[in-house]
């Protein structure tokens, strides 16, 4: 071709949108070479040179290097056909890939968002009937903010069916242990009750770090927060506020002054 007919570099770097230097190098390297040259001695790109241009992209996207793609396309015993073909597998294969991490990426927004990898009906069977699944968003609302809420995300994130199950089945355990000490009379400030507030703090640890006057801070809104009262009171009327008095007395044997503690 030695007139007008076809496409400077220009024009074709605009149509395929690349740079004009990318098609400088393949050309130097011979991956790309323009069919022909204006009547200046410009080069210019007829439309296989175009198309090349294109599967050439098509390749660089899948993640082949520029040596094996030049050496796909110059194979004599390959029709144009079944570059095709080889291009479709090869993105079909990339959008599996891809559609995968989307979903990845959906869960982990989900996560997010509810701290809870489970679906409504999941955390209804695992966490009983008293569940609500508007809690998390609640929480995160109220909390999203800190840096306990992400570190709680996280670890949550990560949680299977499984792990749940094994959480849900110790906070269980500790409910109903907790509600036999305040039933059989058992004093806060006593090493049971240390130890039972020692393990609500665990409980709470599996979730976000949970310092003792973190653990105070938390005791100190039992009371005020009807659901939490609520929640404990409906194991055993008063575990509420026996609870909250058995931390302070834990917090106070770890030098933690209740009253005046900080989320720290």
């Amino acid at each position: 071709m030695t007139t007008q007919d076809g496409l400077t570099v220009g024009q074709a770097a605009a149509l395929v949108g690349i740079s004009v230097r990318t098609l400088h190098h393949w050309d130097a390297i011979g991956l790309v070479r323009p069919g022909g040259r204006t009547w200046g001695g410009h080069r210019m790109y007829a439309g296989e040179d175009v198309a090349r241009i294109h599967r050439v992209l098509v390749y660089r996207e899948l993640g082949l290097p520029l040596a094996e793609i030049g050496r796909m396309l110059d194979d004599p015993a390959a029709d144009p056909r079944a570059h095709l073909r080889r291009q479709r597998s090869l993105l079909t294969e990339r959008i599996a890939r891809l559609q995968d991490m989307v979903g990845a990426v959906d869960r982990m927004l989900g996560a997010a968002e509810s701290g809870i990898r489970l679906t409504p009906e999941e955390q209804a069977e695992i966490f009983g009937s008293q569940w609500q699944p508007s809690w998390p968003g609640e929480a995160r609302e109220r909390w999203g903010e800190n840096a306990q809420w992400q570190q709680y995300a996280e670890r949550a994130a990560a949680r299977s069916r499984a792990d749940w199950e094994e959480v849900a089945a110790e906070a269980h355990t500790l409910l109903a242990d907790l509600a036999a000490a305040k039933r059989r009379g058992v004093e806060p400030g006593s090493d049971e009750a240390a130890e039972l507030a020692e393990r609500h703090r665990a409980s709470i640890s599996r979730h976000f770090d949970c310092t003792h006057a973190m653990h105070a801070c938390l005791g100190r809104g039992f009371m005020a927060d009807p659901g939490v009262a609520e929640f404990y009171d409906g194991a055993e009327p008063g575990l509420a506020a026996w609870l909250r008095a058995a931390i302070f007395a834990n917090a106070r044997a770890h030098g933690v002054d209740p009253d005046t503690a900080t989320w720290e």
